[in-house]
């Protein structure tokens, strides 16, 4: 079957729109029929997502960074919650930090990624949501969306050093919100500086927000805490530097759950994001909850 590209042209400060050639090699060169639509402004890869699976197009493939991804899940999902059968969804990475490509280990050389779209392999991936909006990687609120505003106001700076700048500068502010969170067996009410939710460990390239989120294991993981101190903060900004020993959740102020919904209700209003996306500047009740296998994805 035919597959289309839904292809973003601002990803990586528009190098991806540089890239297109590059691309188009590569999806020769794995012998793969194939059709490519350029997104014209945010939000448009939901739209194209949607009439790309209505029309057809079997798999489905977002080229660019993790908005990029965000915005095809959304239109895939949305086609199926009209009650169709799923389409298969890939990636061609040529986005700045692609967390989700690196997550689940599909490869950055555009060659090998046409190759592995090639194959036509797929595994159910989990979904989340938060209110009406889907998420394949991340989403947060408190001290990790704030870091997103910033970032994304940044003009002069870009690649990693951007999302690390921009959280130096956010922890330096210190907000901090009143909330209350509701889970299947738990709640928590009091201070909070952050809350994450990752169906996958990474996110902003080199932080691992919940290093034991399973994008296949059927559950929603979050992590919260309440750090006032600034000094602390920085400490703990190191610990989302690794995926292992000595992560984030090793820190006594952090709480890391594993569940399937979780409602929260913050004071102040807090901006949220899903995978990078922020969509709301002051929001102060959220649902989130995990659909399990409703994605099948094109990995390794």
């Amino acid at each position: 079957m035919t597959a289309k590209i839904i292809l973003n042209p601002y990803a990586s400060r528009w190098k991806a729109r540089e890239r297109i050639p590059e691309v188009e090699a590569a999806l020769q060169a794995a012998g793969l029929a194939y059709e490519i639509i350029v997104t014209a402004y945010p939000g448009h890869g939901i739209t194209l997502a949607t009439e790309a699976a209505a029309q057809g197009f079997n798999p489905i493939i977002a080229a660019g960074g993790d908005s990029t991804y965000n915005e095809v899940v959304n239109g895939l999902m949305k086609f199926a919650g009209n009650g169709h059968s799923p389409v298969a969804f890939g990636v061609l990475p040529i986005g700045t930090a692609n967390d989700l490509a690196d997550n689940l280990g599909i490869p950055k050389d555009l060659e090998a990624a046409a190759r592995l779209i090639a194959t036509g392999k797929t595994r159910p991936m989990d979904v989340c949501q938060v209110n009406e909006r889907y998420f394949d990687n991340n989403s947060a609120i408190g001290l990790e969306t704030s870091i997103t505003v910033i970032q994304m106001n940044m003009k002069h700076v870009h690649g990693i050093i951007r999302y690390l700048l921009a959280a130096l500068i956010g922890i330096a502010r210190n907000p901090q919100w009143q909330m209350k969170l509701e889970w299947d067996d738990g709640v928590y009410e009091g201070p909070a500086t952050l809350v994450s939710v990752g169906n996958n460990p990474r996110t902003g390239g080199i932080f691992f927000t919940v290093p034991h989120a399973d994008p296949f294991d059927g559950k929603l993981s979050f992590i919260y805490g309440s750090v006032p101190s600034r000094l602390r903060l920085m400490g703990l900004l190191l610990k989302l530097l690794k995926p292992d020993q000595g992560n984030i959740t090793e820190a006594p102020e952090v709480h890391e759950v594993h569940c399937t919904w979780l409602r929260i209700h913050t004071e102040p209003g807090t901006p949220v994001h899903s995978d990078g996306e922020v969509f709301e500047l002051d929001l102060h009740d959220l649902e989130y909850r995990i659909l399990p296998g409703k994605l099948p994805i094109l990995v390794p």
